[in-house]
């Protein structure tokens, strides 16, 4: 993978007293690229992202992020970045257009452009009807494309997507993956993790941790090959769970 880096990690350790969360990871991720972060419960995966989003500090090593250093420069990172979890970070309780205006006031956007940019939102979810809806009352599917967009309302360099297709339908899943591709066609990084190991095969690259390492990466071409697979899924299996 080439073009231009916007995380680099040179080997980051996280400690938590004597317990060590990320066991000396060094890794880059590149500009629009779809970067999988696989893993068992417990590998390290969400420590990992905490500091990549600016919300936690490395024990030790270096990490820059948009070209951000993590340890001194938290704030600036997280102006860059944008981040959707699979509990969704709407508010139930507000309107569809309520959430875009809040998120956007958070995101430092003008009234003006959240205006633009809510009505190009909503004209390109075919939402326009649903813009004096409550989240509360949207079908999941709906939520996810909607928090998803939200997420890259103010075309951040980075989109953290943590699980973000849980519990949604086949088709409403392929919908969302169209719609990371286009994200990183702009040039917008996805850096994704998930549980569907057939949605790793959609990355560009794919990393997998294992008890707070980074026991692989590379294309899932690279990674099937290497293990002498035919699938993510398998590859996984032969090192999450070695016989």
């Amino acid at each position: 993978m080439t073009g231009q880096s916007v995380i680099s990690v040179s080997n980051l350790v996280k400690k938590f007293g004597s317990f060590v969360a990320n066991d000396n990871l060094s890794f880059e991720v590149y500009e629009g690229e779809i970067f999988g972060f696989l893993g068992a419960n417990g590998a390290g995966k969400t420590t990992t992202i905490r500091i990549l989003s600016g919300l936690s500090e490395p024990t030790s090593g270096k990490v820059v992020v948009a070209g951000f250093d993590a340890k001194k420069e938290p704030e600036k990172i997280k102006k860059n970045i944008g981040y959707m979890c699979q509990k969704f970070s709407l508010y139930e309780d507000l309107t569809v257009k309520e959430n875009i205006t809040l998120y956007g006031g958070i995101y430092g956007m003008s009234k003006n452009l959240i205006r633009e940019r809510t009505a190009m939102l909503l004209e390109k979810l075919s939402f326009q009807a649903w813009g004096d809806r409550l989240i509360s009352s949207l079908p999941l599917g709906f939520k996810q494309k909607l928090a998803f967009s939200i997420a890259i309302l103010h075309e951040p360099r980075i989109v953290y997507l943590d699980e973000p297709t849980g519990g949604v339908d086949p088709i409403t899943r392929r919908q969302f993956w169209e719609m990371i591709y286009e994200t990183a066609a702009r040039g917008i990084t996805v850096f994704v993790t998930t549980h569907y190991m057939d949605e790793a095969e959609y990355c560009d690259r794919v990393s997998i941790m294992n008890e707070g390492r980074i026991v692989a990466l590379d294309t899932p071409e690279g990674l099937k090959k290497s293990y002498n697979a035919s699938s993510i899924e398998e590859v996984f299996v032969k090192i999450a769970r070695p016989k």
